[in-house]
Formats: C-alpha cells, sequence, structure tokens
C-alpha cells in the first residue's frame, strides 16, 4: 500500500472513529476527534497548572477579579457555545492573554495597564471566548492527532475521561496550548465573531480596532515584553485592522465604550504599578548578580504595596541564594499568608528547611508544591529524601518523573534513575546487535540508550542451534570506552559466523 493510500485510510478511519461534526461558531463542517467532554476536562486539568507556570493568579485586589469575570460572563452568555467559562487575572508584567479548550480564559495583569476602556477589554476577552468556542486548541491538538495516525485512534475510542488523561496527562500541555501560533484564519476568525460577541454583549466594535492599531504598533517598536507574550501567539497585522474596521463599519457605532468604568475598576492595579516595576527591576538585578540592588529595590515593592506576596516571595529567593535559610523562611512564610496558593513559596521553603536539616517540613512543603505546579526540582528533591531512607521504589518514581525535564535538575534525575535501576536492569538501557564487518568478522554493536554516559558495559554471548540449545560456552565482552547517550561502539568477538548468536547484557555502570 503506498503511503498516500495509508494516509488517507488512517485518516478515513479517525474520522468515522470521531465523525464529522459542526464548528458550534462559524458553521462548518469539520472532523473532530476530541469530544466537548474531553475539550472541558482538558481546560480543567491544566487551568491551574498554566497559571502557576505563568505567575500565579493576581490576589491583592479581588475586586478587580471579579470585574473582569463579569466582562467576561456578559460576552459568554452571548457566545455561540455554551461552555463552563472562567477568567481569572495573571500576576504577571507581560501583556498577555490566552485561552484553553473548554472555555479557561486568563488575561495577564501586564495587559489591563495597556488597555483604556472596557470594551477594549471586552475585544481580548471576545477574542479568547472566540478560540474556546470554535475549537482552536483542540484543532491544534487535533492536527497532532491526524499526525500520529493510528497511535490516537485507540486513544479517541476510549470513554472522554480517560481520552482527558492520555491528552492532557502532565503539566506541559498547557504550556503548549498558551504558547500555540494560531494561524490566520483562527485570528481572522477570533477577530470577526468576537466583535460580533462585543456587539451583541452591548461594547462598541469600534474599540477591537483601536485595540489592533496599538498591538500593531507596538509590534512594529519590537518591544520585548510583547514580542514574548501576547504577539508571540497572536501576531497583529495590518490585514487584521483592515478586516476589523470593516467589520466594526457593518456592525455600526452603537455600543458603550466604558472609560470611566474600566479606569474604577483597574484604579488599585494602577497605583501599584510603581511597586511591580520595582520588582520587575529587582528580577533584573538579580539575574545579573546585583543581589544588594535587587535587595534594596524587592524592599521599595515591599513599601509601596506590602498585600503584594510575590515581594516577599523574592525576597525569600534573595535570602535563599545567599544560604540564610532562617531568613528566607521568614520571607516565604509572609507570602504564604497573603497567597498560600503559589507553588513556588512551597517549593522555595522546602530548599530552605533542608538548608536548616528540616527534612519532615522540607517534605510537606515540597509535597505542597507538587498540588499546585508538578516540577522536576520537587521531584528530585523528594527522590532524593527517599533514597536516603532506602525507599528505592519511591525515589526512582519521583527521579522518572523529574528526568522527563531537560534542565539541569532533569539530567540530575535521569542519572539517579539509572543509578537505581541499571544494576538490576541493564539490559533496559544497553541495546546489542550482531553485525559483521567487511571481513565478514562478527561485531558487536553496543548501544547507549541511557541519558547518561555509560562505562563498564559488558555483553555475554554464544552460539544456539536451530532448537534454542546452547552449543558453545558462554563468553564476556567488554566496552573499554565511556559510550554517550545515544551512540554506540564496536566490540570484536574474533569469531566468523554470525548465525545463531545470542546476546545479553552483563553489566554496565554510570561513567563517573
Amino acid at each position: 500500500m503506498s503511503v498516500l493510500m495509508r494516509l488517507w485510510v488512517t485518516l478515513t478511519g479517525l474520522a468515522v472513529l470521531a465523525g464529522c461534526g459542526v464548528n458550534p461558531v462559524t458553521g462548518k463542517q469539520e472532523i473532530q476527534l476530541i469530544s466537548a467532554g474531553q475539550e472541558i476536562a482538558i481546560g480543567e486539568q491544566n487551568y491551574l497548572p498554566s497559571r502557576q507556570a505563568q505567575g500565579g493568579d493576581y490576589v491583592v485586589d479581588p475586586t478587580l477579579v471579579s470585574y473582569v469575570q463579569r466582562v467576561g460572563d456578559r460576552l459568554a452568555q452571548v457566545s455561540d457555545r455554551p461552555l463552563p467559562y472562567e477568567f481569572s487575572i495573571i500576576n504577571s508584567s507581560v501583556p498577555n492573554a490566552w485561552a484553553l479548550p473548554g472555555g479557561k480564559i486568563a488575561i495577564n495583569r501586564g495587559l489591563l495597564w495597556e488597555l483604556g476602556s472596557e470594551a477594549e477589554l471586552a475585544a481580548v476577552l471576545g477574542h479568547e471566548i472566540v478560540h474556546a468556542a470554535a475549537r482552536h486548541g483542540a484543532k491544534a491538538q487535533e492536527r497532532g492527532m491526524l499526525m500520529q495516525g493510528g497511535l490516537i485512534a485507540t486513544q479517541v475510542a476510549t470513554a472522554d475521561a480517560q481520552s482527558a488523561q492520555l491528552l492532557a496527562g502532565g503539566a506541559m500541555m498547557g504550556a503548549q496550548l498558551i504558547m500555540t501560533k494560531y494561524g490566520r484564519d483562527a485570528e481572522r476568525e477570533s477577530d470577526y465573531y468576537g466583535m460580533q460577541y462585543m456587539n451583541r454583549a452591548g461594547y462598541a466594535p469600534a474599540a477591537a480596532v483601536s485595540l489592533q492599531e496599538t498591538f500593531l504598533r507596538l509590534s512594529e517598536g519590537r518591544q520585548p515584553n510583547w514580542l514574548e507574550g501576547l504577539f508571540a501567539s497572536h501576531p497583529p497585522s495590518a490585514e487584521r485592522v483592515a478586516a476589523n474596521r470593516e467589520t466594526a463599519l457593518a456592525l455600526g457605532d452603537a455600543g458603550e465604550l466604558g472609560v470611566e468604568r474600566y479606569q474604577a475598576a483597574l484604579g488599585q492595579l494602577a497605583r501599584d504599578r510603581p511597586a511591580y516595576e520595582q520588582h520587575d527591576k529587582a528580577l533584573a538585578a538579580a539575574q545579573a548578580g546585583e543581589f544588594a540592588k535587587a535587595g534594596d529595590l524587592a524592599d521599595e515593592a515591599i513599601r509601596l504595596q506590602p498585600a503584594e506576596a510575590k515581594f516577599h516571595g523574592l525576597k525569600g529567593d534573595l535570602a535563599l541564594q545567599a544560604n540564610n535559610y532562617s531568613s528566607a523562611l521568614t520571607h516565604y512564610s509572609a507570602a504564604i499568608d497573603r497567597y498560600p496558593e503559589y507553588f513556588a513559596f512551597h517549593l522555595h521553603s522546602g530548599l530552605a528547611y533542608q538548608g536548616l536539616g528540616q527534612t519532615e517540613a522540607a517534605r510537606t512543603a515540597f509535597t505542597r508544591s507538587l498540588s499546585l505546579l508538578p516540577t522536576a526540582r520537587a521531584h528530585y528533591e523528594l527522590g532524593r529524601m527517599a533514597l536516603a531512607e532506602s525507599d528505592e521504589q519511591t525515589a526512582l518514581a519521583h527521579f522518572r518523573t523529574a528526568a522527563q525535564d531537560r534542565s539541569e535538575v532533569g539530567r540530575a534525575a535521569a542519572a539517579e534513575m539509572v543509578r537505581l535501576e541499571i544494576a538490576q536492569t541493564p539490559e533496559k538501557y544497553v541495546r546489542v546487535q550482531v553485525r559483521t564487518d567487511a571481513a565478514g568478522r562478527v561485531l558487536l554493536v553496543v548501544g547507549n540508550q541511557a541519558p547518561v554516559n555509560l562505562a563498564d558495559i559488558q555483553i555475554m554471548a554464544a552460539y544456539f542451534d536451530a532448537q534454542g540449545r546452547q552449543v558453545t560456552q558462554t563468553q564476556r565482552f567488554r566496552v573499554e570506552q565511556i559510550v554517550a547517550p545515544g551512540q554506540a561502539v564496536a566490540v570484536s568477538t574474533g569469531w566468523t559466523n554470525p548465525e545463531g548468536i545470542r546476546t545479553g547484557v552483563a553489566g554496565a555502570a554510570i561513567a563517573e
């Protein structure tokens, strides 16, 4: 069967399995591999981890959070698709907004500062509502599923809850969805139908035009905060501005802007902007190694707004960096008192408790941090604790999870994982193939499938007859050199007949 024929059969099978559906926003027929229930489950499972990973929730002014939720609800009520919509404010100065499947939507503190009216806020939230309602995130996943063909077909065939776990299992999915760069069609749809929602909800659609004009101007200025935030996944363009103007003209001039209402709602956040600017400067100073300056700037941020947990958390981080563990815990305690639902405060508290030798307190802190956001560092530290207590099974489970991360901590966890497993199951990490060289001599090609360098690899080999009976003595062959991950080396056996050779891995060790 040709490649094209196999692809056609796969796509046809998936289409039959999932069925065609009508897009609830555009009314177009489309293949839908992810059900509505799966979309909602994906959003629910990834909403908290995504918010945590982006900076945590903004909690200093609950009235502003309620205000954003009310504006979002007003738009959601006139949308084309009923979903369990939620709207949150992320405590980050990076201007951004995003939507997960199932209607889970967030807008960053940094973007709220840049908006001038409630109608402009409605334009942002309406745009994100359409991404969720029109299945843009789900369709991005479906494209990946189609590329994987039959493997995903088995997953889609299972019940909604189980499929949602297969599709959404892991903290990284939310980040991938948030950073998805939508195509031009998806952005046009979100602009167009978002303006329709604005109009139905009583907002002036012209605010979406002025907003896109501002975004286009800022994108041309190449401002870093914008490029790493909203513009990374929602690139503005002159084409989008022109399309929005056309839509606004067709919808008319009716609708409210809500300038005064927005300014009143934003009052506390606007007054606190200098405090957050000091915090961001402190972060930059710390990253540059200017820790004394960072401490002074963090103190100024706390003086301006003592209720912000993140400022106290930064003071804790600076004390932790200086190995001043008691001081770090004092600051982390202040941060947790103000916002107990942020993973970093607990994770870093765990490190400070470790520095003081308070193992049980550290374990509690790391475990609490994992409940908010799974991180390689927390798993790694819990693995080390379990290993110190000779609980190798628990240690191995934590190291395996942490090893999935590509950071330095992930690599350290991978080394610990291999160290625990390789003595009992060296064959898990070493692959052996029988080959011959140009002269017909038998070689054992030994490959390293571990994520770390291996040494002292030992291979056992012998001849067996057609009935599976061993007909020669087993010989041991040792790989003399260190073998890097993904590499293979050839070991000469001195034999000339490759038929009937069976091999096994007798041992291996991590190269120190």
